[in-house]
């Protein structure tokens, strides 16, 4: 437990309907009742109630606001502390104002993420929970969402702490075999043991390959919209918007800046990126505009790739695709509403299935674009279901480590060395799965993942 209390506001600053500030702490009753003055006396304050009254300027003897209470003493709260929640008028000043009243009386202002943290240091959540939390708040989508209170939930710890409750069966099985030989026990043979690690590493990989997966339930796909100025790469933009988002003009070169937007395609964030026409040009602010295009192409996760239906493919265009080759592609040739005059054979190295014709002006191929990207992320339909999906980069890098050390485990009993050198690399794969809880990961790495928070969380 922490010796000291801490405090900060929880609601985003500006005007609202409330602002709340929250302490945690022993001293957290303490200080409330310095500047509180309700209508009942604390000794008949029960824990989990709300309670109505005002908030006191001490040194001034004014009152700040009127503001309800909300008081919950430890164990069974967030934090597994004494937790208060002042409830005040929403707004910048009023808000600001009881937070520093608090201060005054003994708080001192939580680093980001602390009262989190607080929670996990004290063992109401693991640090894979505890990272839910963040991804609940940083949702784009109900399915992103969604898959953040399933880790909140603990299905992800739930099926790493099994996969470590079987490691260090056999971790002990070897360890008691090799310290106790005279002891009559039933021993795993190292059979038994290559068999549960060629197990476990099949679930490990599964857990792994749904990585891909929950990247972009989380974060996202990168999609660059890239082409020659006047293809219909702004109106394919406001077409997916379902407004108008980017100026469209006759005039080639009109968007010269990146512009950002993000949909759903069924619960799958698309952060869509219009950039300027890749073009010869002269005129300097274009230019920047054109390797800014490129640059963020070289970064996409996906590329849609613009022609016009009325236009022969050029060489320039040709060159550019290729040097994409290695991405996720779909082709799009718009415009064929117009008469075609594009020779398709000139780009024959890019799969069928990704090459779509579409009238964005007619709202013609959008909803076939929509199948296509999803079938080129998801093998099948997104549903809910009892799956685990890894979502952190973190988590994943823990469990390419895992996988490793067991097939390390695998090595060592092939070239028939003894017990203990089994015992160690079971014992690295336990270590690399704990990490993923946080019981086996070092500190300055938690208070990394703690500092993405924000303050009052």
């Amino acid at each position: 437990m922490f010796s000291d209390t801490i405090a900060a506001i929880s609601t985003p600053i500006g005007n609202g309907g409330i602002g709340i500030v929250r302490l945690s702490g022993g001293d957290s009753v303490s200080i409330l009742k310095k500047i509180f003055v309700g209508k009942k006396s604390f000794d008949n304050i029960k824990s989990h109630t709300i309670n109505y009254g005002v908030v006191m300027d001490v040194k001034k003897n004014i009152v700040i606001d009127e503001v309800l209470v909300s008081v919950m003493f430890a164990p069974n709260t967030y934090t597994r502390e004494d937790v208060i929640e002042i409830n005040c008028h929403g707004g910048v000043v009023s808000v600001r104002k009881i937070l520093q009243a608090v201060l005054d009386n003994g708080a001192r202002l939580a680093e980001q993420g602390e009262f989190t943290k607080r929670a996990f240091l004290n063992g109401r959540i693991d640090l894979a929970e505890a990272e839910a939390v963040i991804d609940i708040i940083n949702a784009k989508t109900d399915l992103s969402q969604e898959y953040g209170i399933k880790q909140l939930e603990g299905k992800l710890s739930s099926k790493v702490n099994d996969l470590r409750d079987e490691i260090i069966a056999m971790i002990a099985n070897i360890e008691a075999s090799i310290d106790y030989p005279e002891h009559e026990m039933e021993r795993l043979n190292i059979e038994t043991i290559s068999a549960n690690s060629k197990k476990i590493i099949e679930e490990i990989k599964k857990l792994i390959k749904s990585a891909d997966t929950g990247k972009v339930i989380k974060n996202g796909v990168d999609t660059v919209i890239l082409g020659k100025p006047n293809v219909g790469k702004s109106s394919l933009l406001n077409s997916l918007m379902h407004e108008e988002r980017a100026i469209v003009t006759n005039i080639p070169g009109t968007t010269r800046d990146v512009l950002t937007e993000t949909i759903s395609i069924d619960g799958i964030p698309i952060n869509l990126i219009d950039t300027a026409g890749i073009r010869e040009t002269s005129d300097e602010i274009e230019k920047i505009g054109v390797l800014k295009s490129k640059e963020y192409a070289t970064r996409a996760d996906l590329i849609l790739f613009v022609f016009d239906s009325n236009e022969d493919i050029s060489d320039e265009e040709i060159k550019l695709l290729k040097e994409m080759e290695d991405k996720k592609i779909i082709v799009i040739i718009n415009k064929i509403d117009l008469e075609s005059k594009i020779n398709l054979e000139k780009i024959n190295f890019i799969d069928e299935k990704n090459i779509l014709k579409l009238s964005v002006k007619d709202n013609i191929g959008i909803n076939a674009l929509f199948d296509t990207i999803k079938n080129m992320f998801f093998d099948n339909e997104i549903k809910l279901s009892n799956d685990v999906i890894v979502t952190s980069v973190r988590h994943k890098n823990s469990l390419n480590n895992a996988q490793k050390s067991l097939e390390s485990v695998l090595n060592t009993i092939e070239m028939g060395l003894t017990e203990d050198f089994v015992s160690i690399d079971l014992q690295e794969t336990y270590g690399s799965l704990g990490e993923i809880t946080g019981e086996t990961l070092e500190e300055d790495i938690i208070d990394r993942i703690f500092s993405d928070f924000c303050l009052g969380k």
